[in-house]
């Protein structure tokens, strides 16, 4: 089964079984059970606040993908201050981006689409975009980048600074990672295996702290949970205690094996897998409820040691973007 990144990509090894617990796990997974419906165990982002993705050939339409042009005086009003631009696409990316005329940005608030040209080995990805009434798309970020990469990109690759967000730079990620990191996808569900670690996001994210693979961070809390950080399900669980379907049993498998990396802010708990908008023939209905994964307690999750905490990032944000 294809998966993106190279093989021996952070995203594509396994948790070693010597992997430590982090001194601070339990104090972690209790932030995850604060807060009302915030406080509740994880569910499957596939129906909205996710990530299409729409696979891409050399028949492709081309499509210029322009910059949105930001208000100023309202982004003054915000927490990053005057600033002569806000948003920006990476190096490379903006022309010629293979964009199928079906495509549909994700319908919540952060308006995420991936490209992905399994034959050319590339991949395009972008944040807050929209076709425009011309024909012609727009989006805040953008980057293009290699399927056969690591998939990890460092601080150093972007001139972001302190105190400012990364979505500045051309990740559409808090955490500076490719918006298709970790996602879940549904040829892997039907295939029955996935080989990867999962992303997902929290409320509950650390103050100016990350960790690798993350490059960045917008999490607002100082006690808070380092984006980056990987969370792992109870290698001695079994799912036949939970009651869970042939999807789910996949997923709970891959959270042993791979565990999952804090990417984002967001207003609960939840896992990233693929959203199907405008993909005739596929659906998640009747593969995978959306919150089967409330039935397995917090308390059987761990964090994982975390090593080169990193003290930079966004400025303090009291609720998720």
């Amino acid at each position: 089964m294809r998966r993106f990144f190279s093989d021996d990509s952070f995203w594509n090894t396994p948790i070693s079984p010597a992997a430590e617990t982090d001194p601070r796990s339990s104090h972690m997974i209790e932030l995850l059970k604060r807060d009302g419906d915030k406080g509740l165990p994880f569910w499957f982002n596939i129906r909205e606040w996710t990530i299409p993705v729409y696979e891409v050939d050399g028949n492709t339409p081309r499509r210029t993908v322009n910059e949105i042009v930001v208000d100023r005086e309202k982004m003054m009003a915000r927490r990053w201050g005057p600033r002569s631009k806000w948003f920006s696409h990476g190096p490379g990316f903006g022309q010629n981006v293979p964009i199928p005329d079906h495509a549909i940005p994700d319908p919540a608030g952060d308006h995420h689409m991936a490209m992905v040209d399994w034959q050319a080995r590339m991949a395009w990805d972008m944040w807050m975009c929209r076709r425009r009434a011309d024909g012609e798309w727009e989006s805040y970020t953008g980057m293009v980048y290699s399927l056969d990469s690591t998939g990890v990109w460092k601080t150093s690759d972007f001139a972001v600074k302190d105190g400012e967000s990364i979505h500045f730079h051309g990740p559409g990620r808090a955490a500076g990672v490719p918006i298709i990191a970790g996602l879940f996808l549904y040829d892997e569900i039907m295939a029955g295996e996935i080989r990867h670690k999962l992303a997902y996001a929290t409320f509950h994210n650390a103050h100016k702290q990350f960790v690798p693979p993350a490059a960045w961070t917008d999490g607002h809390r100082d006690d808070g949970i380092p984006e980056g950080a990987v969370i792992q399900l109870d290698p001695a669980l079994s799912p036949d205690a939970f009651n869970l379907s042939r999807a789910g049993r996949i997923i709970f498998r891959a959270l042993q094996v791979y565990g999952m990396v804090n990417v984002d802010n967001a207003g609960g708990n939840s896992i990233y897998g693929e959203g199907l908008y405008g993909q005739k023939g596929r659906s998640w209905e009747g593969v995978l409820d959306p919150f089967e994964f409330r039935r397995i307690p917090l308390d059987c999750y761990r964090v994982l040691k975390l090593e080169n905490v990193v003290h930079m990032g966004d400025s303090r944000n009291e609720g998720a973007e």
